[in-house]
């Protein structure tokens, strides 16, 4: 079985065709399960995956809003790895992309390329590995010497291009940045945010003419075909994808 927390997200949606993939080449055939940013339902996807007696499960969690002691009672019925958000002493495995390290790299190159960025995210995150990206965004402009700019934009849910539109409208009309340069911590957020800027005539890019950097984390699948194309740090979905399979039949 594959368990993702929201399948509509393209980042998901992507990664579970790797594992999808993985798993049919290695002559099984998968379940894929959705959760919907939903506790109960993460909850009762894996009573019904218990109840089919799976030969192992392949599970993206919800992270800080999943219910630990079911997900507990699960790893220890059922071979479980890990992927994308870690709950520390769970599951036989955890296999994902570094976080911090990706971060970390796109902040140095903004501040090594142009002015410091301020950090783009909702205030309550529904991406498990939101608080992840934040503090890597908020030690690493430390260690470069620079003040931290955080700007935490209202709304629920995973509607996160929706939600980074109507937050980057506020920001800039109310003029929220402290300098030329924006990273959003997911592609989704940044879309929204070039949609307002393109809505208040504001040009993005490096070029003469142009007002504003915007960056972001994930390498989304359509964030090439953004205008202009999204700057966006990559996941190695084929890796993390092959690894969690390979970790998973070595049980």
């Amino acid at each position: 079985g594959i368990v993702v927390p929201y399948l509509a997200d393209p980042f998901f949606a992507e990664i579970a065709r790797y594992l999808e993939q993985s798993c049919i080449a290695a002559g099984y055939r998968p379940s894929l399960f959705s959760s919907h940013g939903d506790q109960k339902l993460e909850n009762e996807i894996l009573d019904g995956l218990q109840a089919l007696k799976p030969a192992g499960v392949l599970l993206a969690p919800l992270g800080r809003i999943s219910d630990r002691s079911a997900i507990e009672k699960f790893c220890a019925r059922v071979p479980t790895v890990l992927f994308d958000s870690n709950l520390d002493g769970l599951g036989a495995a955890f296999v994902g992309s570094d976080n911090f390290s990706f971060v970390s790299q796109t902040v140095e190159y903004m501040t090594r390329t142009g002015e410091p960025p301020s950090f783009f995210e909702m205030r309550t995150p529904a991406n498990p590995n939101a608080n992840i990206r934040r503090k890597a965004s908020i030690e690493v402009m430390e260690r470069l010497g620079f003040v931290p700019h955080i700007i935490k934009v209202d709304g629920k849910g995973w509607a996160f291009e929706e939600i980074g539109h109507r937050g980057a409208l506020k920001v800039l009309r109310e003029h929220g940045l402290k300098t030329d340069s924006v990273l959003c911590s997911n592609d989704r957020l940044a879309i929204g945010f070039l949609a307002a800027c393109f809505e208040r005539g504001i040009r993005v890019g490096r070029q003469k003419g142009c007002a504003i950097r915007v960056a972001s984390n994930d390498d989304h699948p359509f964030a090439k075909f953004t205008c202009p194309s999204l700057t966006t740090a990559a996941h190695d979905y084929d890796n993390v994808a092959g690894r969690s399979v390979e970790t998973l039949f070595e049980l």
